[in-house]
């Protein structure tokens, strides 16, 4: 692996060790993955990246436990979740990894306060309003706490999302092609967003075809043929946008009309 500096390395967040992806597709085997192996630590901000078929769409898969692998080890947090049951990974997913879409995947007919809190009544955390309330003043959106998705521009509706993966408190945040969907100047609004929690500790992967995406994230990785090509670290941080609303630190928790 790649020494991101002379620091002290972080704590490993995600290990994986020669993992291989086979599907059955009619009578043909498909090789997804084909021997992958990484570590990505701490508060680390990684862009992945690869044309179709490279495999990184069945890479985001499983590091976001949505599936395992056919062979090799995955690690999160030192705990084996390779060769869980559906109902273990559900349970990881739920309170380890925060989920942010391209297409947004809010509720239409629920608020963007119940969008965010939603994952947690699931989970049985305590404390969810506080905690629904606090993600979305983390993202500049506690004014439209009340609005539905209709009501809201496609950079609120990707807000709110990065304010539901917040809310968990995850280890990662798993981002697939958060600014897909975007215009350019608000897809940068929203890496910005993405910037200001890496700079506040948050582990962050980014699933992007993009280069100007991949650029801002410290290190890329790039697939080809189920193999890792590429793992570079960007040498230089991009300079920070000028007039961006970008994450702040958590606050006390404000009334807000429930």
């Amino acid at each position: 692996m790649i020494a991101l500096d002379s620091k002290t390395p972080t704590p490993p967040v995600i290990e994986l060790e020669d993992v291989h992806k086979v599907y059955r597709v009619g009578t043909e085997l498909v090789h997804a993955l084909r021997g992958v192996s990484l570590t990505i630590r701490e508060n680390e901000y990684v862009a992945i990246m690869g044309s179709s078929g490279s495999g990184k769409s069945t890479l985001m898969n499983i590091l976001g436990c949505l599936d395992i692998p056919t062979e090799g080890r995955y690690r999160l947090r030192g705990r084996d979740v390779s060769r869980m049951s559906q109902s273990k990974l559900a349970d990881v997913r739920g309170r380890q990894i925060g989920f942010v879409f391209q297409a947004f995947e809010l509720l239409p007919r629920t608020t963007a306060l119940k969008n965010v809190e939603l994952p947690l009544t699931y989970s049985r955390t305590r404390h969810r309003r506080n905690k629904a309330i606090d993600a979305l003043r983390r993202v500049h959106l506690l004014d439209r706490a009340h609005h539905h998705p209709n009501q809201l521009s496609g950079g609120q509706k990707q807000r709110v999302a990065i304010a539901r993966a917040l809310a968990q408190a995850p280890d990662i945040i798993l981002a697939d092609e958060p600014t897909g969907n975007l215009d350019s100047a608000t897809g940068d609004e929203i890496m910005a967003i993405f910037d200001s929690l890496h700079a506040e500790g948050q582990t962050i992967i980014i699933v992007t075809h993009e280069d100007h995406v991949a650029s801002r994230c410290r290190r890329v990785l790039k697939l080809m043929d189920g193999r890792v090509v590429r793992d570079a670290i960007n040498p230089v941080e991009p300079p920070p946008l000028s007039n961006v609303p970008l994450a702040v630190p958590k606050a006390p928790t404000e009334a807000v009309m429930v």
